[in-house]
């Protein structure tokens, strides 16, 4: 995630933290100290919400190792002002492997309050009432009482938070997975708006989780969709054919003849039949800015794209190229290469093959696809 600097990794991990933390950091010591006017209430609020979020930081690896269980990898966590975010390379298909790795995180926050519970001496130092705010009473008990709503209000049914991960894997023991998603978003989308309401009403934070939780749950149902779309559908019906290649010696003014003289707008780079890249196109301004137009074309090159086979299910290609943070792969076959797989052959794929659905939809004796 850009404007995000590494602070660390966690079981092989690595944890970023964005820039705007800072922000909430000097917020939070601004308003102790206008709260409490010493410096122990600025050292006090800013140690609390470095200890809550070192919660959220354990709340995510709890999501991160019930993945790794799966043989799913965790690409990182990073922590954002309005908590933490571990980007899984996938949420597992079988329900019951979902609910597990959706119900990890709420379980963590629920270990550290119990260690907390037992840290007070079992309850016998716990006094509810010493505790006015977030930011006023006991340290422990205040983040044994944060820890606990953590918790419960990750396990809202609130579509793609963890209680609405939850949903959709109960709801998967029953119905398609597709038709899971969609339930679970729309319970989302309304819980959003409910949420929304508060916020107007009541208080204005709450706006800014309506408007991710509406956002997420539609994004995540149109995933869903088009993953079922692509499934088996090989890798040459969607790669472009019909492309441009560049050899690693080549200056970059060669590529820039070629980006104005067609629409190709990313290159494989292929020396003796075997693929060495991609130019993107990204690469090429950035060495036409560094370098100038000489530069030879391997000395900017992308290499981490990876390569698809033409055989191979068009999905589990395209979440390759996705994880490589690139849009064009090449595609390749019995060590030549065929073609080029890119998000926008992709995006025309999935449009006709919508387009002659309806066709089919509305003409149901139609035949020919």
């Amino acid at each position: 995630m850009k404007w995000s600097i590494r602070i660390g990794s966690v079981a092989g991990i690595g944890v970023y933290v964005h820039a705007t933390f800072a922000i909430l950091i000097a917020w939070i010591a601004a308003a102790s100290w206008s709260r409490g006017g010493t410096l122990f209430a600025v050292f006090d609020g800013v140690a609390f919400v470095l200890a809550l979020f070192a919660c959220i930081v354990l709340h995510e690896l709890g999501h991160a190792l019930a993945a790794r269980r799966y043989d799913i990898r965790t690409r990182d966590i990073t922590l954002l002002p309005i908590g933490g975010l571990a980007r899984l390379e996938r949420m597992p298909e079988e329900p019951a492997q979902e609910l597990v790795v959706a119900l990890a995180g709420p379980a963590v926050n629920l270990l550290i309050a119990a260690v907390l519970w037992v840290a007070l001496g079992f309850g016998a130092g716990f006094d509810p009432e010493a505790v006015t705010s977030a930011f006023e009473g006991p340290f422990l008990q205040r983040l044994l009482i944060v820890n606990v709503a953590i918790m419960l209000f990750n396990l809202l049914p609130a579509f793609p938070m963890d209680g609405g991960r939850a949903l959709r894997a109960v709801l998967a023991t029953r119905m398609d997975y597709v038709a899971a998603t969609q339930r679970a978003a729309h319970i989302g989308q309304a819980m959003a708006l409910g949420f929304g309401l508060l916020g107007l009403l009541a208080n204005p934070f709450l706006l800014f989780i309506a408007l991710f939780v509406w956002i997420g749950a539609a994004a995540e149902a149109s995933m869903v969709q088009i993953k079922s779309a692509l499934g088996g559908i090989p890798v040459d019906r969607a790669m472009l054919r019909d492309f441009a290649w560049l050899a690693p010696g080549e200056p970059l003014s060669r590529a820039v003849e070629m980006t104005l003289a067609g629409s190709q707008k990313d290159f494989p780079v292929i020396e003796a039949g075997r693929v060495r890249g991609v130019l993107t196109q990204e690469r090429l301004l950035a060495g036409l800015t560094e370098s100038g137009p000489n530069a030879p074309v391997d000395s900017v090159l992308e290499t981490e794209s990876g390569e698809a086979d033409s055989h191979e299910m068009l999905e589990a290609a395209l979440a390759r190229l996705e994880e490589s943070g690139s849009r064009t792969m090449p595609v390749t076959h019995d060590g030549r290469v065929v073609g080029l797989l890119t998000l926008d052959n992709v995006g025309e794929l999935l449009r006709i093959e919508s387009a002659l659905e309806g066709y089919v939809g509305r003409h149901p004796r139609a035949s020919g696809r």
